[in-house]
């Protein structure tokens, strides 16, 4: 009869120990579009692992190289990982036994308030076990909250390197973008000084009058103003590229121009579900809802019994001084605990880990949103870029050309100075405004490699994409 029962003790403790509380995880169903709404290429496929080798600029591909190993955010996210790995052999061990040790050694006449006529004494020493069976599911359901929260940390270091990479480039682009602007300001104040000196020999001959002088002065002090302008931008844009970098600030060498830069080619943007698949934002959201999820089981767990074993294995004796007087000595017990009635608290429990999962959902939605429009911002901005830019030029060479001929027509007395000024305006300000295009278009294909999640995939992932075409 005592064997049965020990057996049935065995089976209900192991059939309770398989059984787990709570919901199981259901990865959100895509329900969006099958298309985006500015896509011209509707192909299954992947974005490109290494998009920034596209633009085929050197030095922007060593400087993403640093940027990945020695930027600070990138090694902070690096040691969540390791922690949040370091927390997920910690749950687990919840769920063995514990092991110990205990040793002790008294002596005297005196014990338990009394004292006594002789002096005795006693030690012991052994190991001991501790084990609170996991009923219920709870550690079960800890363990996997545990590895979902691990598999977010890892998501989350790639949403940093893939947000890194981007700001990467695009700062780099912004520095190209200064630098041909300071360059177009330079060369419009040497060409307004001659200009000027010219406008100065004529009004010192009384040929011109004062306020065609005051003109020239004026537009070689716009020009003259632009200059430190620039400088000052490109200053404050390497040292923004060297925080990235994870260094000091420093200046940058740089092999080519913003002019010089090529455009990457036209790329498949892929069906809008795989967004989900691709965006590392996106899945660190979604193993955060699913970490969130597991502790719903774990609260539920906590509201019914659970039962522990403790026991002990040693040497004990009475007499110190005669150590062969003692004996082995052993312990065994278990104990079941439970809460009866608490006000409501364990119910309130579940339902803070259900609403906090509802959190979970919801900021799961809203990234995959914002990810959506991400995308279709992106590719809205690059179609109108390419047309803003292609206007822009035409405008830039046609006001480059307006100018000279402005120059040439007050040289031979046929137009008044005002059309200089204006030629020299409207020259200016378009050939600083198509290098801003340049490098908005630039941006906008960085915005569409970034929102489309490349870029990110870790080796493992990137060999076997390879090792499949």
């Amino acid at each position: 009869m005592k064997k049965i029962f020990i057996f049935l003790s065995f089976s209900a403790i192991i059939y309770f120990s398989g059984c787990t509380l709570g919901p199981d995880f259901q990865r959100p169903e895509y329900q969006g579009p099958e298309a985006y709404r500015f896509d011209t290429i509707t192909t299954d496929t992947i974005v490109n692992l290494r998009w920034w080798e596209l633009f085929n600029d050197t030095t922007l591909k060593n400087l993403i190289e640093i940027a990945l190993k020695e930027n600070k955010d990138v090694l902070i996210a690096a040691s969540r990982i390791e922690a949040a790995r370091a927390n997920l052999g910690y749950t687990k061990a919840d769920q063995w036994p514990s092991f110990g040790y205990s040793a002790n050694a008294m002596g005297g006449n005196f014990g338990g308030g009394q004292l006594f006529n002789s002096n005795s004494s006693s030690g012991s020493a052994y190991p001991e076990m501790n084990w609170e069976i996991g009923f219920w599911g709870k550690y079960r359901r800890l363990n996997e909250s545990a590895r979902a929260e691990l598999l977010a940390s890892e998501y989350g270091m790639r949403t940093v390197q893939m947000s890194l990479i981007s700001a990467v480039a695009s700062t780099y682009f912004t520095l190209l973008e200064n630098r041909a602007k300071l360059e177009i300001s330079k060369a419009t104040l040497a060409s307004r000084d001659s200009g000027l000196q010219i406008i100065q020999a004529r009004y010192d001959f009384g040929i011109v009058p004062e306020i065609d002088l005051n003109h020239a002065q004026i537009q070689k002090a716009i020009s003259a103003s632009a200059v430190p302008v620039y400088e000052r931008a490109i200053a404050l844009t390497e040292s923004s590229l060297s925080l990235l970098l994870g260094r000091m600030p420093a200046g940058m060498i740089t092999n080519t121009t913003l002019i010089e830069q090529e455009l990457p080619p036209e790329i498949p943007e892929g069906l809008p579900s795989q967004l989900l698949l691709r965006r590392p934002d996106v899945r660190q959201a979604e193993a955060s809802y699913a970490a969130q999820n597991a502790r719903i089981g774990a609260a539920q767990a906590m509201r019914w019994p659970s039962l522990n074993i403790t026991g002990l294995l040693g040497y004990a004796t009475n007499d110190l001084m005669n150590l062969t007087a003692g004996g082995l000595a052993w312990s065994a017990a278990g104990s079941i605990t439970g809460p009866i009635f608490e006000f409501g608290k364990n119910k309130r429990r579940v339902e803070i880990e259900k609403y906090n999962t509802e959190v979970a959902l919801r900021e799961y939605e809203s990234v995959s949103l914002q990810a959506f429009k991400e995308v279709e911002d992106a590719l809205i901005s690059i179609k109108t870029l390419n047309d803003e830019l292609a206007a822009q030029k035409m405008r830039n060479d046609a006001a480059i050309n307006a100018e000279f001929l402005s120059s040439a027509r007050y040289d031979k007395g046929q137009t008044s100075y005002l059309e200089v000024l204006e030629s020299q305006r409207q020259s200016f300000e378009a050939q600083l405004k198509y290098t801003q295009t340049q490098r908005e278009l630039l941006d906008a294909h960085i915005s569409l490699y970034k929102s489309l999640g490349g870029g990110w995939l870790s080796p493992e992932e990137e060999q076997a994409f390879l090792d499949a075409q």
